[in-house]
């Protein structure tokens, strides 16, 4: 079977990229004949998928941002759908990226192809009658979260539970006292990790005001910490490097090393999202914050879009309030740090974390790049088998 499979494949910015190159080498284990096309990111062509566009051109977000993109991500679409219905293809994979993946993979099944969507969109949150286009895209979800497919099940959509590639990669035990001195850090100085996020759009709605946090606590809070930002990538590097110089703030910015930064790390200061997760699996307890535009939050507060009480991953898992959470109008500089001066000196609230992040990392890992390259294998076999039979 190995020589026949072709995968069309996309994969949504650098979280997609990451869990596409796992999925493809775990693929390849099992097909090693088997080929890969689609849009990728530098991790994914490294694996060995032949990129027609960037993972990078999907990184848009929101009701109100992906309206100026729209011209180009339909033209891409549109592309996408002449390449993969073009005939030879066993599977779409859509990785993540669920705004432009779930009607990519719609037309495409329309067409015959079975079609699976790795990351489930977060439509147990919010906007929950998504759950129909999902039902009516893909014949399968590949739920990272282990709550999530009690919510398809519910509505009758097949979803399985693989786990999180992030938990399979990060040690259950990370060496704080070699990442401190991979960071030249000597003392017992507190040291605070700033994440403002990946996107240029979250950078730019964070960054500033995680400046000026970092800038307030080294002067209020003693012992005056220090201060690591690990960025996602050289865009983003440039944008936080002018919010910290424009609040006179002193933050040492790292290229990528966010396991480094978050296993030396007191207390992290993370943008919602992915980087929580990881914060969460190397034990690091934190503050949370973001803030989308203020049309995205109108009408997601107006129309009750939002159906959880928590918007963080950690949050979430815990199933209670275990980080701080500070969203829109609540993240300010002085806010931000006087939650990161709290957690700081609160040992017990800590040590509290850090047990219950170890129990969900450990429900987390269940490898997942191999659980999931062996439901696509499946699906493809359970279609080729039924495809034989009608013949």
């Amino acid at each position: 079977m190995g020589s026949a499979l072709r995968f069309g494949l996309v994969a949504g910015e650098a979280s997609g990229d990451l869990l596409g190159a796992s999925l493809i080498q775990a693929l390849r284990e099992r097909a090693p004949q088997a080929q890969f096309i689609g849009v990728a990111g530098p991790r994914m062509k490294a694996a060995g998928c032949q990129a027609l566009a960037s993972s990078e051109e999907l990184a848009v977000m929101g009701f109100v941002e992906p309206l100026r993109h729209l011209p180009r991500l339909m033209r891409l679409r549109s592309r996408l759908l002449r390449s993969f219905s073009a005939g030879g293809f066993s599977a779409f994979i859509g990785i993540d990226a669920p705004a432009f993946n779930l009607g990519l993979a719609r037309k495409l099944r329309a067409r015959g192809l079975p079609t699976v969507q790795y990351v489930s969109p977060q439509v147990w949150a919010w906007r929950q009658g998504r759950v129909r286009k999902i039902a009516a895209s893909v014949d399968e979800v590949l739920c990272l979260l282990p709550f999530e497919t009690a919510f398809y099940a519910e509505h009758e959509v097949r979803a399985e539970f693989v786990g999180h590639p992030l938990a399979d990669q990060v040690p259950l035990v990370a060496d704080r006292a070699a990442a401190r001195a991979a960071l030249a850090i000597t003392d017992d100085a507190p040291l605070v990790a700033l994440l403002p996020g990946s996107r240029e759009g979250e950078v730019r709605r964070l960054g500033a005001d995680f400046a000026a946090a970092a800038r307030e606590l080294a002067r209020t809070h003693q012992p005056a910490p220090r201060f690591v930002a690990p960025m996602a990538n050289a865009h983003v590097r440039g944008i936080f490097a002018q919010q910290v110089a424009q609040a006179g703030a002193e933050v040492t910015l790292l290229d990528g090393q966010s396991g480094v930064a978050l296993s030396a790390a007191d207390v992290g200061l993370v943008a919602s999202g992915t980087a929580t997760l990881e914060a969460l699996l190397y034990r690091c307890p934190m503050v949370v914050a973001y803030r989308v535009a203020p049309m995205t939050a109108f009408l997601a507060r107006s129309l009750g879009l939002l159906k959880v009480p928590y918007v963080s991953q950690p949050n979430l898992l815990a199933g209670e309030a275990a980080v701080p959470e500070l969203l829109q109008e609540a993240v300010t500089p002085q806010a931000l740090s006087a939650a990161l001066s709290k957690a700081l000196s609160d040992r017990a609230w800590q040590q509290m974390l850090k047990e219950r992040f170890e129990g969900i990392h450990l429900q987390l890992r269940r490898n997942a790049a191999e659980r999931a390259a062996q439901a696509v294998l499946s699906l493809v076999a359970a279609r080729s088998g039924a495809s034989a039979e009608g013949r």
